[in-house]
C-alpha cells in the first residue's frame, strides 16, 4: 500500500500540505482532486521523490516501480512501436543481454525471467495500446519525428501503460486524447493490474475508472470511497453539517459573551460571569468550510434568425487534394446542439472548419444566413494568444471603442477578475487562458458557436459552469469533446463523422461508448448473448428528464413562432400591399418552421421513449 503520513511541504513560504495523511490500498484506482493550485502535481513529485518533504514521510513497498508521463517522447527515427517497447526497460535490457550471454546458467535465468514478464507477447500488447490511443498499424511503423507534440504525448502515455509500473501516476492524461482515446483509456485503467492515481477533471473518468477519491483541501488529504459523484454528494453534506454546527457554536459564544459583557462589573453576578468566561475558553470555535467559489461563463445573447442558419447540399471538402469529406447534406438551425463523433483523423476538425467558414466546399453548395455570426474555439487558439500581453489588452484590440469598465466586466463574466485582467498571458494558468480564448470566440454574440475540445485545462467547477452557460445559450452549438459528461448534458443531436462522410447517429452516447469498447479486434462480440439492460441510475434519469424538458421548451418556442407567422399570413393587408416576393418569403418561413416543428416533435417523442424505458428498466 501507499501510506502518506503526516506530511508537510511549502512552496515559497506558502504551505501546500500541513500534517496531511492518507492510505491508498494496493491495486486501487484513485482520483486525486482539489482546486487548481492546491498542490496535486506537487504531491506527485513528492511521491516520486523529486521534491524533499519538510516533515512526515511517504511509504511504499521496497523496489516498487513508479511511472508517469512527464513529457512527450523526443522526435527521433525510432518507430512508435519500438519506442513503446523500449519503455519496459527490464525487458529491453534482458532481450539485449540474451543476444550476447554465453553462460548457460545466466541464459536460463534470462529466459525464465522473460517468461515471467510475458516478454514474448510484448509486441502485441504494445501494438494494442497504441491502437487504443489512435495509432493504426501503419502509423505504428512510422518514426516519432513524423508526429506533432500532441501525438508524441500519446506515445509517451502508451509507453508508461506498457511498462506497467506498480504505481501509475497520471496528470490530466485525457487533455491530449479525443473522445475515442479517452474512452479506451478509461476501460484500460479499470483493468490495470496495479495501483493508479490520476489527476483529472473528467467527471466520467472519475466516476467509472476509479474506486476512490483522494481530496486535497485546506492542506489536508481525505480518502473517500466511490467515484466522483458519490464523493461530491458526501462532501456537500459534510460541508452543510459543518456550516450548521459552526453557526450554532457561534450563536452560543455570542450568547455567553453577551452575559459576560453585561454582568462582569456587578458583584452579585461576578461568579456567574466568571463561569461563563471559562465556558467561552472551552468552547472551541468551529471554522465553517470555505464555500466553493461560484464559477461562471457569461455568453452574450444573439438575436434570433430565421431557420435554417446553414444548409449544405451534396458538399465535399478537403485541402486541395482528394476530398476528406463528401456527400454532405446537412442543415443547422439556431436551436441545434450537435456533438460530432468519430475517431481521430476521420474529419471532425475539417467539418468544423467548413461550418466556420475557414474552408470552402470543393463541391456542392453551402448557404449561410446573411446575418450569421460564427464563434470558433479550438485548442490551438489558446497557444496563439499573445503571451506578453494581458487579457485586458486582448479584448481592447477587438473592442477598441469600449471603455475599460465594460471590458473588465466582460473579463469578469468569464472568471478573469481584476488581478488576472492585468496579468500577462504567459503567467496565466491553462484554465485562465482557455477562458480568455472562449471570451474572444463569443464576444460578437455568435448565432453558431463551434467548440473543439473546450474543456482542456478547465477544472470540474469550470466545466459545470460551461454546461450551464451552453444550456442557457440561445445560439446553435457544435461540439467536439472527449468529455462525455459535457456531451451528454449539452448535445441533443449526434453526427457521426466516419468513412469520408457525415451521418446522423440515432443511438445515444452510451450506445456509442459500448460500440467503441466492444468493436476493437474482437470478432466474437456479435456472438455474445445480449445482457439484461442495466437499470438506469438516478443521475441518468434526471439527465433524461432534463432532455425531455429541453425538447418541450423547443416545441413551445416553435409553436409560438408558428402562431405568429400564421397571424401574419392571415392578415389581408399582406396580400393587398405586399411587395414582390414578400408573400413568398413569409410562406417560406412558415414552411421552414413547420419542418422544424416536425423534427422537434420527433426528438421529443424519442426523448420520452428513452425516459420511459429508463424509468421502467
Amino acid at each position: 500500500m501507499l501510506r502518506i503520513d503526516n506530511i508537510s511541504y511549502s512552496v515559497e513560504g506558502r504551505p501546500l500540505f500541513e500534517g496531511a495523511s492518507a492510505t491508498i490500498p494496493t491495486g486501487h484506482k484513485v482520483g486525486l482532486v482539489g482546486r487548481n493550485g492546491a498542490g496535486k502535481t506537487t504531491l506527485f513529485k513528492l511521491i516520486r521523490g523529486e521534491l524533499v518533504l519538510e516533515g512526515g514521510e511517504i511509504l511504499m513497498p521496497v523496489r516498487a516501480r513508479i511511472g508517469g508521463v512527464a513529457q512527450e517522447v523526443p522526435s527521433s527515427d525510432v518507430s512508435l512501436l519500438n519506442t513503446v517497447l523500449a519503455a519496459d526497460t527490464e525487458r529491453a535490457s534482458l532481450m539485449a543481454e540474451a543476444e550476447t550471454a554465453s553462460d548457460p546458467h545466466r541464459i536460463a535465468e534470462i529466459q525464465h525471467r522473460l517468461s515471467d514478464i510475458d516478454a514474448w507477447s510484448a509486441e502485441g500488447r504494445a501494438s494494442a495500446i497504441l491502437r487504443g490511443l489512435g495509432f493504426d498499424t501503419e502509423a505504428q511503423a512510422r518514426p516519432c519525428s513524423d508526429f506533432s507534440g500532441g501525438w508524441r504525448m500519446r506515445v509517451a502515455l502508451a509507453g508508461v501503460l506498457f511498462a506497467q509500473p506498480d504505481y501509475l501516476l497520471l496528470d490530466e492524461p485525457t487533455n491530449y486524447l479525443d473522445l475515442e482515446g479517452a474512452l479506451w483509456l478509461e476501460s484500460y485503467l479499470q483493468k490495470y493490474p496495479h495501483t493508479v492515481i490520476i489527476i483529472s477533471h473528467d467527471r466520467g473518468l472519475l466516476n467509472r475508472a476509479v474506486q476512490g477519491i483522494l481530496h486535497l483541501d485546506n492542506r489536508k488529504l481525505t480518502y473517500w470511497q466511490g467515484g466522483y459523484d458519490q464523493f461530491a454528494r458526501q462532501f456537500a453534506e459534510r460541508r452543510a453539517l459543518q456550516a450548521a454546527e459552526a453557526k450554532k457554536v457561534e450563536a452560543r459564544r455570542a450568547h455567553l459573551q453577551s452575559f459576560v459583557d453585561r454582568f462582569k462589573a456587578k458583584a452579585t453576578k461576578a461568579a456567574q460571569a466568571q463561569s461563563r468566561v471559562k465556558m467561552l475558553e472551552k468552547l472551541t470555535p468551529i471554522i465553517a468550510p470555505e464555500e466553493a467559489k461560484k464559477v461562471v461563463f457569461t455568453f452574450p445573447e444573439p438575436e434570433e434568425l430565421s431557420p435554417p442558419i446553414i444548409t449544405l447540399e451534396n458538399g465535399a471538402v478537403g485541402y486541395g487534394g482528394p476530398p476528406v469529406l463528401r456527400r454532405l447534406s446537412l442543415r443547422i438551425d439556431q436551436d441545434d446542439r450537435i456533438a460530432l463523433l468519430g475517431r481521430n483523423g476521420e474529419g471532425k476538425s475539417t467539418l468544423s472548419k467548413l461550418l466556420a467558414g475557414k474552408l470552402e466546399p470543393s463541391e456542392g453548395r453551402i448557404v449561410r444566413s446573411s446575418k450569421l455570426r460564427i464563434g470558433y474555439f479550438a485548442q490551438h487558439q489558446v497557444d496563439e494568444l499573445h503571451i506578453d500581453e494581458t487579457p485586458l489588452q486582448h479584448v481592447m484590440r477587438v473592442r477598441p471603442e469600449e471603455g475599460q469598465a465594460k471590458l473588465r466586466a466582460r473579463l469578469a463574466g468569464f472568471g478573469l477578475m481584476a488581478d488576472q485582467a492585468e496579468t500577462v498571458v504567459g503567467r496565466l494558468s491553462g484554465g485562465q487562458k482557455a477562458r480568455l480564448s472562449l471570451l474572444l470566440a463569443t464576444i460578437d454574440a455568435p448565432h453558431l458557436l463551434i467548440l473543439d475540445e473546450p474543456t482542456n485545462h478547465l477544472d470540474i467547477e469550470s466545466r459545470e459552469a460551461l454546461v450551464e452557460a451552453l444550456t442557457e445559450y440561445s445560439g446553435a452549438v457544435i461540439l467536439v469533446s472527449h468529455d462525455m459528461h459535457l456531451l451528454s448534458l449539452v448535445a441533443d443531436r449526434l453526427w457521426l463523422v466516419k468513412g469520408g462522410t457525415v451521418t446522423p447517429y440515432t443511438e445515444d452516447l452510451e450506445a456509442y461508448r459500448r460500440m467503441l469498447l466492444s468493436s476493437d479486434d474482437d470478432p466474437k462480440v456479435a456472438a455474445k448473448p445480449v445482457e439484461k439492460p442495466r437499470k438506469a441510475s438516478r443521475d441518468e434519469i434526471l439527465a433524461l428528464k432534463a432532455e425531455v424538458r429541453k425538447c418541450e421548451e423547443r416545441l413551445e418556442k416553435l409553436n409560438d413562432m408558428r402562431d405568429r407567422l400564421a397571424t401574419k399570413l392571415a392578415d389581408p393587408a399582406l396580400y393587398e400591399d405586399a411587395k414582390a416576393g414578400e408573400l413568398e418569403t413569409w410562406n417560406r418561413k412558415y414552411a421552414e418552421v413547420m419542418e422544424g416543428l416536425d423534427r422537434a416533435e420527433a426528438l421529443w417523442l424519442r426523448a420520452q421513449e428513452r425516459l420511459e424505458a429508463a424509468a421502467g428498466g
